[in-house]
C-alpha cells in the first residue's frame, strides 16, 4: 500500500495595500521637497503629526477661500483657483519643516495662522504664517537667553487698586498690588501689565505697565472692527452690479478686551530675549518669514484709500478675495462675503495630488 504525502499547504495572506491618509502624503511630500533642494531632513515622531495638522488646516482655508472665490460673481472671480495644484510647495516645504520645529501647531488656538498670498511671479500660493501670541510664548521658552520661571499678563479695570513698586535701594525686588474690588462690574479697561518672575532669582523679577493709550498705539493702524470694535463700513449685495457696495455703517462691539490682553502677552514674550547660541537655521527661517510679514504689513496701509476693509495681520485666520499688490506679490485681503451667485456644489473635490 502506497502512501502518497502532501505538502501542507501554506495559508495565503491577502496582503491588501495600505492606504496612507492625505496628510500623511503631505508630510512625505514636505520631506522630499525639503530634501531635493535643501539636503536630507529627519524628523521626530512628533514633528510629523505636526505636519499632518499642517496639511488639515492650510487645506481648510484653500476650500475656505475656494468657496468664497466661487460664490463671487463670474465677471468679479478671481481666476486661480484655490486648490493644491495652485500652491507653492517648495516654499511651503520649507516653513513647515521651520515651524513645526519650534513646535507650533497650527490646529491649536492662537500658535500660527496661516494667510495666502498669490505669488505673480509664478502664478502659485504662497503661504504666509503669522505667530499667535501663545505661538510666541512657544517661541521665547524654546529660544529665550533667561526665560521667566513664570509670565503674567493682565488687565486693569477702573474699579480694581494696581500699585507698582519698582526696584531702588530700599526695594531690591521689582514688584506690584493687585486687586479685584468687584469681580462681576469691573468697569472699563484703564490699563495693563506684564510682570516676569525669576522664583530662584526675584531680583530679576521685571514688571512693564501700560496705560490705555499705550495698548491704543500697538493697535494696528487699520485694525478690523470685529477684532477691536468701532465703526466698520456696512456692505450689501447689488445684484445689478453684480457685488457688494458699501451702504454706510454700523457700531461693531468687537473683542476689545481679549484684543487688548493678546497685545500686552506679545509684548511680554518679545521683550525676552534671544540666545544666540540656541539659533538655529529653522529659527533665522521664521524670523526672515516675520520681517517678509511685516513688509506686508506697511504695503497694507494703502487699502486706507480704499472703501473696503483691510486685514488686521496680527489676528488673520483667514482671508477673502480682495487683491493687494506687494512687490511681485499679491496680498489677499478680507472684504465683506459675497451672496452666492452659484451652485456650490459644483466645487471641484478633487484632493491634494501628493
Amino acid at each position: 500500500m502506497s502512501t502518497t504525502n502532501t505538502p501542507a499547504e501554506t495559508p495565503q495572506t491577502n496582503v491588501a495595500n495600505v492606504q496612507i491618509s492625505q496628510s500623511e502624503r503631505f508630510t512625505n511630500a514636505v520631506i522630499k521637497e525639503f530634501s531635493s533642494n535643501n539636503g536630507a531632513v529627519t524628523l521626530t515622531p512628533f514633528q510629523k503629526k505636526l505636519c499632518q495638522n499642517y496639511f488639515i488646516k492650510v487645506d481648510q482655508t484653500l476650500k475656505d477661500n475656494e468657496r468664497k472665490r466661487l460664490a463671487k460673481a463670474e465677471n468679479y472671480r478671481e481666476s486661480l483657483a484655490f486648490t493644491w495644484d495652485n500652491v507653492n510647495m517648495s516654499k511651503l516645504a520649507i516653513d513647515v519643516i521651520a515651524y513645526s520645529s519650534v513646535e507650533l501647531d497650527p490646529t491649536q488656538p492662537n500658535h500660527i495662522s496661516i494667510v495666502p498670498y498669490k505669488n505673480t511671479a509664478n502664478n502659485k500660493y504662497d503661504m504666509g504664517f503669522l505667530i499667535g501670541y501663545r505661538g510666541m510664548e512657544i517661541k521665547a521658552k524654546k529660544y529665550g537667553l533667561d526665560v521667566p520661571s513664570d509670565v503674567v499678563c493682565k488687565l486693569v479695570y477702573s474699579s480694581d487698586k494696581f500699585k507698582q513698586f519698582p526696584k531702588d535701594k530700599n526695594n531690591p525686588v521689582e514688584s506690584y498690588s493687585f486687586e479685584i474690588t468687584n469681580d462681576f462690574d469691573r468697569g472699563d479697561v484703564v490699563g495693563g501689565f506684564w510682570y516676569h518672575e525669576y522664583k530662584d532669582n526675584p531680583e530679576k523679577n521685571k514688571l512693564f505697565v501700560f496705560s490705555k493709550k499705550d495698548i491704543e498705539k500697538r493697535k494696528p493702524k487699520y485694525a478690523s472692527a470685529e477684532f477691536w470694535g468701532g465703526t466698520k463700513d456696512k456692505w450689501e449685495f447689488d445684484s445689478a452690479k453684480g457685488k457688494n457696495v458699501k451702504v454706510g455703517t454700523e457700531e461693531i462691539e468687537g473683542w476689545y478686551e481679549e484684543m487688548a490682553l493678546k497685545t500686552i502677552s506679545r509684548n511680554a514674550y518679545n521683550a525676552i530675549t534671544i540666545d544666540s547660541k540656541k539659533i538655529d537655521d529653522n529659527y533665522l527661517a521664521i524670523l526672515k518669514k516675520e520681517n517678509e510679514m511685516n513688509d506686508a504689513i506697511i504695503q497694507n496701509e494703502v487699502i486706507a484709500n480704499s472703501n473696503k476693509e483691510s486685514l488686521d495681520f496680527e489676528d488673520a485666520e483667514e482671508v477673502g478675495e480682495n487683491m493687494l499688490e506687494i512687490e511681485g506679490t499679491t496680498v489677499l485681503n478680507d472684504v465683506p462675503a459675497q451672496q452666492q451667485s452659484m451652485n456650490l456644489s459644483q466645487e471641484s473635490e478633487s484632493g491634494p495630488n501628493f
